[in-house]
């Protein structure tokens, strides 16, 4: 897997470029419960190929059933229309959206193709890109953005901000890291293997998870290379100070949204003592390193313990709280009141 947006406007941009007629269809409200959230996208080809998801695939049918096998007159032009779906417990129930949910996705036809081919370059280039529509006439402008945000519609106008992949440096070649691996490309992020240890990547040179690059550098220089963004997550999987230690550092030093390492508590507690004694790490600096990672699931298996970490990293990705940080929270209030 690929990250969706990117995977729907890649196919897109192909269909118009070969001459399809096509549709772009974008969630641009919600109300109640909604099994897709506003941004999402879908593509549908004239010949009712489809590509993205815009509900949990009743809504996808009808959409096929209504603008797919038209003729070049009956398909409409220019100017975007917006629909909506579940207005009634009755309609939603019909197109099996959950009771009371409401969706409203606004059709574009036949999207520019040139403009299309545009924003993925820039997507694949690894910039964040805002694409605004015009309602009236649907005219396309694009233009780089400083910071993913939600999609706006108004009168005249709709923004949404597409960003590139979310990307995983994973230091050590080992079985966790295939597992881990293969569960990150199918969340959708761009997966690099970084092992310096030639005995390690062996299974690796094969290529059993796709599209996951291999990296030989030392760990640390990886990271460098790597420039890791907001959007990067960088996790030590070898159990090997030498490997370990100076990657995650250099991490720390990066605006990456979850760092962090494999190993027991004890693990852990002595990975902090070694940063603060032999490279002047302090508690304040070493905050947001992670470790032991993952959700506790009672996992022993590579498999499951991949699983564990992989649920983490997404929890992070979507600002969720994980249990051990809200104990952290509440350990520092009571320490507050405390001292009060």
């Amino acid at each position: 897997m690929e990250n969706l947006d990117v995977m729907v406007l890649r196919q897109l941009r192909d269909w118009r470029l070969d001459g399809r007629r096509a549709m772009l269809a974008t969630v641009v409200r919600t109300w109640g419960s909604s099994p897709r959230p506003v941004g999402s996208i879908m593509a549908l080809a004239e010949d009712g190929a489809v590509v993205g998801s815009v509900s949990g695939g009743c809504i996808e049918d009808d959409l096929v059933a209504r603008h797919s096998r038209l003729g070049q007159a009956e398909m409409p032009s220019g100017a975007p229309v917006l629909v909506k779906y579940g207005v009634t417990a009755d309609e939603a129930h019909r197109f099996g959206l959950p009771c009371g949910g409401t969706l409203e996705l606004l059709l574009e036809f036949d999207p520019d193709a040139a403009r299309l081919a545009e924003l993925v370059a820039e997507l694949e280039a690894g910039r964040l890109m805002q694409r605004t529509v015009r309602l009236a006439d649907g005219a396309v402008t694009l233009a780089p953005a400083h910071a993913p945000a939600e999609l706006v519609i108004d009168g005249t106008a709709l923004v949404n901000t597409f960003g590139p992949e979310y990307r995983m440096l994973l230091i050590g070649a080992g079985q966790l890291a295939e597992y881990v691996a293969t569960m990150a490309r199918f969340c959708g992020f761009a997966v690099t293997v970084c092992d310096p240890r030639e005995e390690y990547r062996g299974t690796w040179q094969d290529q059993q998870v796709p599209r996951v690059a291999i990296s030989t550098e030392m760990p640390d220089d990886a990271v460098r290379a790597f420039r890791p963004d907001a959007r990067t997550c960088v996790v030590a999987l070898t159990h090997d100070p030498k490997l370990d230690d100076l990657a995650l550092l250099e991490a720390l030093d990066t605006p990456a949204f979850y760092v962090g390492a494999i190993g027991s508590r004890r693990n852990a507690q002595a990975r902090r003592e070694r940063m603060i004694e032999h490279f002047e790490q302090t508690e304040a600096s070493l905050a947001r390193l992670r470790g032991p990672i993952g959700i506790y699931i009672g996992s022993k298996t590579p498999s499951e313990i991949a699983v564990s970490v992989m649920a983490e990293i997404l929890a992070v990705k979507n600002g969720v709280r994980l249990p051990r940080e809200m104990e952290v929270a509440m350990a520092k209030a009571q320490q507050g009141v405390a001292a009060s």
